[in-house]
């Protein structure tokens, strides 16, 4: 198969034949038909993630079809369309069998644990745990940006920030993360504010439920959702909080922030991480998939030869860029 192979960290990566994989016997094999370019792929090419081996393929937000399953998966997974939380789980742990997937102990992630789906074939563990079966009406594209982005923003807006109608929030950084997070909280009826230094992005946002926008940190907020992973905007956006209030770093950071401890006790404030969203909780995002607009921040279309570049270029334009190794 063909393949985005990266040799060495921060160094552009080529496209080349590589062998196909074979599934592991929990595991499957998907044809890759769409896939995101996602700061986090960034982050592995640049070697901020000690986990991941060279050479490695990256990507690990896609949809495509099963083309193979392991001895211990049932067969019938055979040419469903499908897709995958980044975070794969083991199923096993007694963090997954208290339903916490997304922050599994054991987890596997294409892309950084081992090769991801910048190919045109990607394999996955524990596929009983972690194939997510797609609705005929979720297009390829659209299921492309839920394994990461759009399901982590979910997440973090429903289950960790818990924004309930009529709450103020900040949504800092205006790239596919944060973008899905304006879509999400302004659906639950949050007057959202996307703050981004990008003029396009912020116009992207209010097409997409922002009633405001701004350039820096936004005071009086009930809630902040930090996407773009910029240590000073994260400790910023906590300043910034009225008191109780609830700040979620989605966005990574891996060289650590500074936050500032003095305004989160003087203010009662919560600070809180999110991760991912775990497969079983797919079914629920799927039945209240916004289509229209998750499929309108896609900004952009390439092939496998284009994915370098867009790693390179990655937030010089508004909007995903989705990749689809199987074109020509």
């Amino acid at each position: 198969m063909r393949a985005l192979v990266i040799e060495e960290f921060g160094r552009p990566g080529e496209v080349r034949e590589v062998p196909r994989p074979d599934p592991a016997p929990d595991g499957a094999v998907v044809q890759v038909e769409a896939t995101g370019v996602c700061r986090s792929d960034w982050h592995a090419w640049q070697g901020h993630d000690d986990g991941v081996p060279l050479p490695f393929v990256p990507g690990h937000e896609f949809a495509g079809t099963v083309v193979a399953v392991g001895s211990d998966v049932d067969r019938a997974w055979i040419g469903r369309r499908v897709t995958a939380p980044f975070v794969c789980a083991c199923g096993a742990c007694p963090t997954c069998a208290a339903g916490e997937h997304q922050v599994c102990p054991h987890q596997e992630q294409p892309g950084f644990t081992h090769d991801g789906s910048f190919a045109e074939f990607v394999a996955i563990r524990h596929a009983r745990t972690n194939l997510v079966a797609l609705p005929d009406e979720v297009s390829f594209d659209v299921a492309a940006t839920l394994g990461c982005r759009y399901a982590t923003a979910w997440r973090a807006v429903h289950r960790r920030a818990r924004v309930v109608a009529g709450e103020r929030v900040a949504v800092y950084g205006c790239g596919g993360l944060g973008l899905s997070a304006v879509i999400i909280a302004s659906r639950a009826g949050a007057e959202v504010t996307a703050v981004d230094a990008s003029p396009q992005a912020l116009e992207l946002a209010t097409r997409l439920g922002a009633a405001r926008t701004a350039g820096t940190a936004v005071p009086d907020m009930h809630v902040a959702l930090e996407c773009s992973g910029h240590p000073g905007l994260a400790d910023a956006a906590i300043r910034a909080l009225r008191r109780r209030g609830r700040h979620v770093q989605i966005g990574l950071l891996p060289g650590g922030a500074h936050v500032s401890m003095d305004a989160v006790i003087a203010g009662e404030l919560d600070v809180l991480g999110s991760h991912g969203l775990a497969a079983h909780e797919y079914p629920e995002l799927l039945r209240t998939l916004p289509h229209d607009a998750v499929a309108a921040m896609v900004g952009r279309h390439g092939r496998l030869e284009d994915a370098q570049r867009a790693l390179e270029t990655l937030g010089a334009s508004a909007g995903v860029v989705l990749i689809h190794p199987g074109e020509r």
